[in-house]
C-alpha cells in the first residue's frame, strides 16, 4: 500500500498554539493519562488531529478508559440499520475505519437520523469526551445535520453534498453513467430501460439526471414508460420492477440500467428464473463498485468510484477539518471506473 509523507508537527508547536508547557503536550501525546484532565486531555489531541501529528502512526493511548480514546462516529440516513445497510455504506465504512485505525483512531457507531434524537446525541458526546467528529452516511435532513454540526462541528457527508454546510465525498455519478451507457451504445444498443430505487433521495435523483444526460449527447431517445421506479433499493425492490418489465406489453427495451447492484442482482434472478437469458436477450448494468457485483454469475457490468477509496478520503477530510466557523468546504467526487463482466453483450439481432 502506497503512503504519503506527513508534514513534521512539533510538540513545542503544540504547546505554543495551545499556551501549555510542552511537558505537559508530551506526557498526552506519548500515553500518559494519570493527573491530566478530561478538558486538556481532548483539548490537546484535538488540536493534534487538526494539524496531522502523527507521533508513532498517531496511536491513541490505550488506557482501557473509552472516554480516553479518539474517536469518530458514524450516522446512517433514516431507513437504515447496521443489518440492513447496504453493501455500499459497509464498503465505505471498511475504507473509514482502516484509514483511522492506522492512526490509531476508533470508529463508533451513533445510530440513525431516525432514531437519534439530539438528547441521545449529546450523552454520547459527554460519555465519549474525544469524539473527534462525525461521518453522516447517506442524505438526512438539513435540520438534522444543523443539530450534529452545532454539538461537534467536524462533520463529513458522504454520498450526498451539503454545499457550504459541511465537507463531502461523493462518486463521480455523472462519470458513472457517462461510461455505462457509452458501453451498451457502443455495442448498438438504442432502447434503454431505467430500474430506479430510493426514487425519493437526492442520490436517485442525481443518477437518473445522469443517465438521461447520456442518452441525450448520443442522440437516443427514452420512453419514459420504461422508468421504473421505487421506494427502496435492495434485491427485492428490483425483482418487483423486474416483474412490471417483464409485464410491459411494448417494445421491450435490450438494456436495462440499475440503480444499484443490489437491484441489478434480484432483476438478474427473477429475469433468469422467467427464461431471459442475459446478456443474450437482455444487457443488464449498474452503478456499483460492491461486492455484490461478483458474488455470483453472471457477473455484473457495472461503473462507480471505489467505495472504499471513498471511505479512505472521507476520514482524510475529517482529520484535516478545523471545526472552525470560517471553515472552507471541500466537496470531493472520486473518478468512477467502467468494469466490464457478463451481463452485457451486443443485442440480438
Amino acid at each position: 500500500m502506497s503512503t504519503t509523507a506527513t508534514p513534521k508537527i512539533s510538540q513545542q508547536r503544540i504547546a505554543r498554539d495551545l499556551g501549555l508547557s510542552q511537558a505537559l503536550v508530551s506526557m498526552v501525546l506519548n500515553g500518559r493519562t494519570e493527573g491530566i484532565s478530561e478538558e486538556s486531555y481532548r483539548r490537546i489531541w484535538d488540536h493534534a488531529l487538526g494539524l496531522g501529528y502523527q507521533p508513532k502512526g498517531m496511536r491513541a493511548p490505550s488506557s482501557g478508559d473509552a472516554t480516553k480514546q479518539i474517536h469518530v462516529g458514524f450516522i446512517l440516513r433514516a431507513g437504515l440499520a447496521l443489518h440492513t445497510q447496504s453493501n455500499y455504506f459497509s464498503h465505505i465504512q471498511h475504507g473509514l475505519h482502516e484509514a483511522l485505525q492506522e492512526r490509531g483512531i476508533s470508529t463508533l457507531f451513533l445510530g440513525t437520523e431516525d432514531k437519534l434524537s439530539e438528547t441521545a446525541f449529546r450523552s454520547t458526546i459527554e460519555t465519549r469526551r474525544s469524539l473527534f467528529g462525525v461521518v453522516v452516511m447517506g442524505e438526512v435532513k438539513p435540520a438534522f445535520l444543523k443539530q450534529i454540526k452545532q454539538l461537534c462541528p467536524r462533520v463529513v457527508a458522504v454520498s450526498i453534498s451539503y454545499p457550504g454546510q459541511c465537507h463531502s465525498v461523493q462518486s463521480n455519478e455523472n462519470q458513472s453513467l457517462d461510461l455505462l451507457v457509452e458501453h451498451l451504445a457502443e455495442l448498438g444498443h438504442r432502447r434503454f430501460a431505467w430500474l430506479g430505487g430510493n426514487r425519493a433521495l437526492m442520490r436517485h435523483e442525481d443518477r437518473y439526471r445522469a443517465f438521461r444526460a447520456a442518452l441525450r449527447s448520443r442522440d437516443i431517445a427514452f420512453d419514459e414508460r420504461w422508468a421504473l421506479l421505487h421506494d427502496s433499493a435492495d434485491r427485492i425492490e428490483g425483482r418487483q420492477l423486474a416483474e412490471q418489465f417483464l409485464a410491459r406489453k411494448a417494445a421491450r427495451p435490450t438494456a436495462l440500467v440499475c440503480y444499484n447492484g443490489l437491484m441489478a442482482r434480484g432483476a438478474i434472478n427473477l429475469l433468469l428464473a422467467r427464461g431471459v437469458r442475459i446478456p443474450e436477450d437482455l444487457s443488464v448494468v449498474a452503478i456499483d463498485a460492491t461486492r455484490i457485483c461478483t458474488e455470483e454469475h453472471p457477473l455484473l457490468t457495472a461503473a462507480s468510484a471505489d467505495p472504499e477509496i471513498m471511505g479512505r478520503k472521507t476520514a482524510e477530510l475529517l482529520l484535516s477539518a478545523s471545526g472552525a466557523p470560517d471553515e472552507i468546504y471541500l466537496d470531493a467526487a472520486l473518478p468512477s471506473r467502467l468494469t466490464l463482466r457478463e451481463t452485457t453483450a451486443a443485442p440480438a439481432g
